[in-house]
């Protein structure tokens, strides 16, 4: 079941995959800046209550999803996947409609 992709269709890929890392990176960055701004927002207005973990954890959680998701850490749910997901769909719902001819 390999795919076979002219040079187009590989284009269209790296495309999607240079986007998708684009877009990781930049949640990278707002994550930095925002997280930065709150650490000094909340050390300036009240030191004794250190409430910035909170947004610092779980958004933190989200971009280290986001990283495993977009470098494809966990390949079972990678594009790969889907593709053999999809063509595994496809191939039954030809048999059944073939079943019925």
């Amino acid at each position: 079941m390999e795919m076979n992709f002219n040079e187009e269709e590989r284009y269209i890929q790296a495309r999607k995959k240079v986007e998708s890392i684009k877009g990781f990176y930049g949640n990278l960055v707002a994550f930095v800046l925002v997280n930065a701004i709150l650490i000094f927002i909340n050390l300036y207005t009240s030191p004794q209550y250190l409430w910035f973990f909170w947004p610092l954890l779980w958004w933190g959680v989200g971009v280290v999803f986001h990283g495993l998701k977009v470098f494809e850490v966990f390949p079972t749910l990678g594009k790969d996947w889907e593709e053999r997901k999809i063509k595994e769909f496809m191939e039954k719902e030809k048999q059944n409609k073939n079943k019925w001819k």
